[in-house]
C-alpha cells in the first residue's frame, strides 16, 4: 500500500504544495516582512527548489519507473543539500567571526545563474549573521534545518518502502 502511495499523483502532489508552499513563505518574510535574504537564505532556496523541481517530475510521471525513482533520488540529494546549507547558515549565526563570514554575493554556477535569471526570488542582499527573525526559540535556518531533516527522512522513507517492496530496483514488477 505504501509503495503504490509512493508511486501516486497524490504523494507527489503534496510534496509538490507543500514545498512550493515553504517557498511562497520565504517570499512573504522578503516582501512582506521586509527580511532581506542573505546568500545561505538564497542557497537554501535553491535546495527546496531542487525537492520541488523533484516532485514536479514525480507528479507529471509518477508510473514511469525510472523517471519516479530519479525523481525521489533528487529529491533526497535536494534535502540532503539544504541541510548542509541550513547548518552553515546556523554556524554563521550561533559562531560569528571577522574571518569567516559568507559571500555577499551568490555564486551559482555559471549555466545556473539563478540569481540573474530569477532575482526576486534568487538575489542575496541580507547578512548571514543576522538572526533577527526568531519564532519559538528558533532562528529561520534552524526551523530549516528542521524542514530539511524531515524531507530527507520522507525521501529515505519511500526509498525504503520501495527497496523492500522490490519496486526501486525493478525486482516486483507487480508491486503497484
Amino acid at each position: 500500500m505504501l509503495a503504490a502511495f509512493s508511486y501516486s499523483r497524490l504523494a507527489w502532489a503534496l510534496l509538490t504544495l507543500g514545498t512550493t508552499l515553504l517557498l511562497t513563505i520565504a517570499l512573504y518574510f522578503q516582501y512582506v516582512q521586509g527580511l532581506a535574504p542573505c546568500v545561505m537564505c538564497v542557497y537554501q532556496r535553491a535546495a527546496l527548489a531542487g525537492v520541488i523541481l523533484a516532485a514536479s517530475i514525480g507528479w507529471l510521471a509518477p508510473n514511469q519507473r525510472w523517471l519516479s525513482n530519479g525523481a525521489l533520488l533528487g529529491w533526497l540529494g535536494s534535502a540532503l543539500m539544504g541541510t548542509k546549507l541550513a547548518l552553515e547558515h546556523i554556524d554563521y549565526q550561533f559562531n560569528p567571526s571577522p574571518f569567516v563570514k559568507c559571500s555577499t554575493v551568490a555564486e551559482f554556477p555559471a549555466w545556473l545563474a539563478l540569481d540573474a535569471w530569477w532575482p526576486a526570488l534568487f538575489y542575496p542582499s541580507g547578512d548571514c549573521a543576522d538572526a533577527s527573525w526568531v519564532w519559538l526559540g528558533l532562528t529561520m535556518p534552524q526551523w530549516l534545518l528542521g524542514i530539511f531533516i524531515v524531507l530527507a527522512a520522507g525521501a529515505l522513507f519511500f526509498i525504503g518502502v520501495r527497496l523492500q517492496a522490490g519496486i526501486f530496483t525493478n525486482h516486483n514488477k507487480n508491486a503497484y
